[in-house]
């Protein structure tokens, strides 16, 4: 049986999984890396330190495998980070990552100079701290000398796939999110580089998430004891290849991402802007399109809240005591720790904790940062909505859908059933699938999720705790407008 590698390139780690032409994962591997903070609201990474990750991971994994089985490698991979390359090919700095802030002056030049109009025009959206164009505009205006020698300019899983197969190229669902991509017509804007100063030489070829860009290099497939006819399909972003994963493939499909950051991501025919760009209008990995909220803390909130203040690891005991407290907790929480991108694109964002009294217990603060992330995704679930999209349940993947709790107040906050699939790993699952598709096992990406996703459970929501569950959130949304003008002022 014909097997296939999915690299999903996260933000704290690499994992793969080694997919066999079924559907069935016969085997993962990952390996950890660190994320550097420089100055607050700063986040960057190794790209250098990514590429060793995989091939130490991919050396685990092929251990007492039929190495001779293996046709295809590819990714989903974390999205917006900008890794940039001289002459030689040497990374010029470490890579600025989705989840970094400090574009703010760039992003508003962007939004109010360039204009928004403009940008919706020439992108399908507007400008978010996190995406690439304005992190470019950043090294231009506070590393000149670094901007001068750039000579390429890509994506994180992209230097993965270079390195791999020393080809040049990205696919259309990762570069929308660049802020450099004409969305609606699938080629490099013109204008968009002129504004960052760059030249589309600097830019990888585009090709579709399931297109073969080349086969492994020589040297490397020798070291891994693979062929070096393996063929390196592109791949997606990590939310187009997690939608994969998942199965959200088809029109008004939707999937829910509970990992470091959330996301909420419906599949669509055709091309559409909603009319305030506050979701992204992006390519599917399919050939197609999808609309994307993205709050920038989602399981990270969880996490920072049990690990760094609670003091523990155990997740399961601090969530043991919430369900008496579903839908009339009186504490409410504010998820941006690293300010907000949808619907809001406020760096300034922080987390906030409200409602406390003398008797507040410690499980009412553990369900409070739960639910604030279920209130926060359900803001960009408002937003399709007002745009006319229907959504009539979802799947759930990433860290936080293992999470029963989790995943019964999602339900109830959004009032829809919430599936989870029998294979839950999100982009690495994807991108094997996309491996199938671009080597010919599947004649295309709606064929391989039809026969391959399949669902494991579902949690319905409950009348009477969805409708508290509606107030709890109608006072919830209040509180960003109430604070806006004091986050300015720290």
């Amino acid at each position: 049986m014909n097997t296939y590698i999915g690299i999903d390139l996260g933000t704290s780690s690499v994992k793969l999984s080694l997919v066999g032409a079924d559907g069935k994962i016969l085997k993962s591997a990952s390996r950890s890396y660190p994320v550097s903070y420089p100055q607050s609201g700063w986040s960057e990474q190794s790209p250098e330190c990514w590429y060793e990750s995989t091939l130490e991971a991919m050396g685990e994994l092929l251990l007492d495998c039929d190495k001779a089985s293996v046709r295809g490698i590819s990714f989903g991979g974390q999205m917006h980070g900008l890794v940039i390359l001289d002459e030689n090919d040497r990374v010029l700095r470490p890579a600025i990552l989705w989840n970094d802030g400090r574009t703010f002056k760039e992003t508003d030049y962007l939004n109010t100079v360039v204009g928004k109009d403009v940008l919706s025009q020439c992108t399908a959206n507007i400008a978010f701290a996190g995406f690439t164009a304005p992190k470019i505009l950043w090294v231009k205006e506070n590393e000149p000398e670094i901007f001068a020698k750039i000579k390429k300019i890509m994506l994180p899983k992209d230097y993965l796939a270079y390195m791999l197969s020393g080809s040049f190229a990205t696919d259309f669902s990762d570069a929308s999110g660049m802020l450099l991509l004409d969305v609606k017509n699938r080629c490099w804007s013109k204008e968009m580089l002129s504004t960052c100063g760059i030249d589309e030489s600097m830019l990888p070829t585009l090709y579709e998430s399931y297109e073969k860009i080349g086969t492994l290099k020589k040297e490397l497939a020798s070291k891994l004891g693979l062929s070096d006819h393996v063929s390196i399909i592109i791949g997606a972003g990590d939310n187009a290849g997690a939608a994969v994963g998942t199965g959200t493939v088809n029109n008004g499909s939707c999937n829910i991402s509970l990992g470091t950051s959330g996301t909420v991501f419906v599949s669509q025919d055709n091309f559409f802007v909603d009319s305030s760009n506050a979701l992204h209008s992006f390519c599917h990995s399919n050939g197609k399109y999808h609309l994307m909220g993205c709050i920038l803390s989602a399981a990270s909130c969880n996490k920072w809240w049990v690990e760094d203040i609670l003091g523990t690891t155990d997740f399961r005991r601090e969530e043991s005591e919430c369900d008496q407290f579903l839908g009339i907790n009186e504490v409410l929480f504010l998820p941006y720790l690293m300010g907000e991108r949808s619907p809001h694109n406020d760096t300034d964002a922080r987390g906030v904790f409200i409602g406390m009294r003398p008797n507040t217990k410690r499980s009412q603060m553990t369900l409070s940062v739960l639910e604030g992330v279920a209130f926060a995704l359900r803001d960009c679930v408002e937003i399709a909505k007002q745009g006319g999209v229907k959504i009539e349940k979802t799947t759930v993947c990433g860290g936080g859908a293992k999470s029963p709790l989790w995943r019964k107040i999602l339900a109830n906050v959004l009032g829809i059933p919430v599936l989870r699939t029998e294979i839950e790993e999100g982009p690495s699952y994807g991108g094997a699938i996309l491996a199938m598709v671009g080597c010919g096992e599947y004649s295309s990406v709606e064929e391989a999720t039809s026969s391959l996703v399949k669902i494991k459970d579902e949690t319905k929501p409950e009348p009477s705790l969805v409708e508290k569950y509606e107030k709890k959130y109608q006072l919830w949304k209040k509180l960003y407008p109430a604070l806006k003008d004091v986050y300015k002022q720290f």
